[in-house]
C-alpha cells in the first residue's frame, strides 16, 4: 500500500512539473536568441516594490497584490514574419487540461489569448500569448494572482497587453 501511495504522489508531482516545464521549455528554447526580448522578474524584485511607501489606498492595494507574485517572464519578438508560427508553437506546449481560457482577442493582424491556471479557486498563473503578422509575445505571471488588480499592476509596471483584462473586469461589472 505504501508503494502505491508513493507512486501516486510521484506521478502527481511529475504531472505538475511537466505542466510548468512545457512553458519553461518554450522560454528556454528562445531566451538566448538575441532576436527575442527576454524579461524575467523574480519574487525578490516584487518584494522590493512592496517596501516602497504608498501615498494612496489604490497604490497600497496594488502593492498588496504585487507582494503575492512569485515571478514574471516575458518573451517577445518584433519585426518578425513568424509571429503566428510562434503563437501556434506556444499552444502546442501549453497543456490544455491545466489552463482555462479567459479571453481571446482577434483583430486584423494578430491573435491574443489569456489563460489561467487555477486550483481550489486560486489563480496561480496567468498566461498571455499574442501572435501577429509582425510580432510575437508571451507572458507568464505566477504566484497568487488577483485578476481584479492585474490591470492596475500592468498600468503601474507599463506592461502592454494586460490592460485588455480591464475589459474582462468591466464585463463582470456590467459596463
Amino acid at each position: 500500500m505504501k508503494k502505491v501511495i508513493i507512486l501516486i504522489v510521484g506521478v502527481m508531482i511529475t504531472v505538475q512539473l511537466n505542466a510548468q516545464d512545457a512553458i519553461s521549455k518554450f522560454f528556454n528554447k528562445y531566451e538566448s536568441d538575441t532576436d527575442f526580448t527576454h524579461v524575467s522578474i523574480t519574487s525578490r524584485m516584487f518584494g522590493l516594490f512592496t517596501n516602497m511607501e504608498m501615498q494612496t489606498q489604490e497604490d497600497q492595494e496594488i502593492m498588496d497584490a504585487i507582494s503575492k507574485l512569485k515571478g514574471l517572464k516575458i518573451l517577445a519578438k518584433n519585426n518578425t514574419t513568424k509571429g503566428k508560427e510562434l503563437y501556434k508553437e506556444a499552444f502546442t506546449l501549453i497543456p490544455k487540461t491545466e489552463y482555462d481560457e479567459l479571453m481571446s482577442v482577434r483583430d486584423e493582424d494578430r491573435d491574443m489569448k489569456f489563460m489561467i491556471k487555477e486550483k481550489n479557486g486560486k489563480i496561480s498563473e496567468l498566461l498571455m500569448v499574442m501572435g501577429g503578422d509582425k510580432e510575437f509575445f508571451i507572458l507568464s505571471l505566477f504566484g497568487e494572482i488577483d485578476l481584479k488588480q492585474i490591470s492596475k499592476i500592468s498600468r503601474a509596471m507599463d506592461i502592454d497587453g494586460l490592460d485588455k483584462l480591464q475589459k474582462l473586469d468591466d464585463k463582470k461589472k456590467g459596463n
